[in-house]
């Protein structure tokens, strides 16, 4: 927000009756109850597992690491972005947080294996794609550079079953239930 607060919300503009402006123009106090800080998301469900944030704008890495830091999770902290360079100047600022390029297999003009060496050499931890894009020759090349491997966008019942079986290191998902059944070994209905 424009007074510092870290607030969650995937578009950045807090809901539909706010769109025309975003959130880093506002004071928290104009933040609709639909969007929690990260404070308050800390405080309702804790610390004790990861959470995965996707740092859309660079200025808000500092508040979420001071507020992540000040819970005591910034070591269960992934922070996602699109941009390697941006990841790279956060490293030394971030040790003990999970950094994930969030990209795609065609933005690398020099190709997944020169990417891979790339985040190693970057201290970049994880690599994010669209589902799509994964195989097991493309998980062992990553894993063969020793970053984790997260894959966006699993929708349906079979595609995180397939991911599941490739062991991915996690999934993005808007259905909980799904991810939660697939995990178990449970079939759902797509």
């Amino acid at each position: 927000t424009l007074d510092g607060v870290v607030g969650l919300d995937h578009d950045g503009l807090g809901g539909p009756r706010l769109r025309r402006r975003p959130i880093a123009e506002r004071p928290a106090a104009e933040l609709p109850p639909s969007v929690p800080t990260l404070g308050e998301l800390y405080e309702r469900v804790g610390t004790d597992r990861p959470l995965s944030v996707d740092g859309k704008d660079p200025a808000a890495f500092g508040p979420l690491l001071d507020v992540a830091r000040a819970h005591g999770a910034a070591g269960q902290l992934l922070v996602c972005h699109e941009d390697l360079e941006v990841l790279a100047d956060w490293r030394d600022r971030a040790p003990e947080v999970t950094l994930v390029h969030s990209t795609f297999v065609g933005h690398l003009p020099a190709g997944c294996e020169r990417h891979a060496a790339d985040l190693r050499s970057s201290r970049v931890d994880a690599v994010n794609y669209h589902h799509r894009e994964w195989n097991p020759g493309r998980l062992a090349l990553y894993r063969r550079f020793g970053r984790r491997v997260l894959a966006w966008d699993a929708q349906h019942a079979r595609v995180l079953a397939q991911l599941l079986a490739w062991e991915v290191d996690g999934v993005y998902s808007d259905h909980v239930d799904r991810m939660v059944d697939a995990a178990s070994g449970r079939r759902g209905a797509d």
